[in-house]
């Protein structure tokens, strides 16, 4: 398809307003579920630290480039040291599978959709027009 040319497309308004729904209710659970998500990841974090340390520490032996830094101070002593090992020869670290939101992001995002579907619900219109639909495409 060339670019510049527009796209004419007729969608009936109750599927947009109940995808906007969808996409509304999706939003809430996902932000209020982000802490819970969160504190599990950082439960999951702190055991792969400890798994990481315990690799370090098995595997001392191969170690190079051994630094120390003595803390007189605080009786404190940081050892720093490098291993050269196969990829992925080491615990696999573990990534977070949510996207955190922001309040302000959250707030910004439930106000549009919500008078979206409140705007929707007014209209006698029996379909939504192609740029109606592209000022909500985002949410859905």
């Amino acid at each position: 398809m060339a670019r510049g040319k527009a796209i004419s497309v007729k969608i009936p308004t109750q599927r947009v307003i109940d995808a906007l729904i969808q996409s509304l209710n999706k939003l809430e659970l996902d932000y209020t579920s982000q802490e819970q998500k969160e504190a599990e990841y950082q439960i999951a974090y702190k055991k792969w630290q400890t798994e990481l340390a315990n690799w370090a520490i098995a595997n001392f032996s191969k170690a190079e480039n051994i630094r120390t830094n003595y803390r007189s101070w605080n009786n404190n002593l940081n050892v720093d040291f490098d291993i050269t090992t196969k990829e992925n020869a080491f615990p696999a670290q573990p990534e977070k599978d949510y996207e955190t939101i922001h309040q302000h992001s959250y707030n910004e995002q439930k106000e549009e959709m919500s008078n979206a579907i409140r705007i929707l619900k007014m209209t006698d219109e029996e379909v939504v027009s192609t740029s109606t639909y592209q000022a909500v495409a985002r949410y859905l």
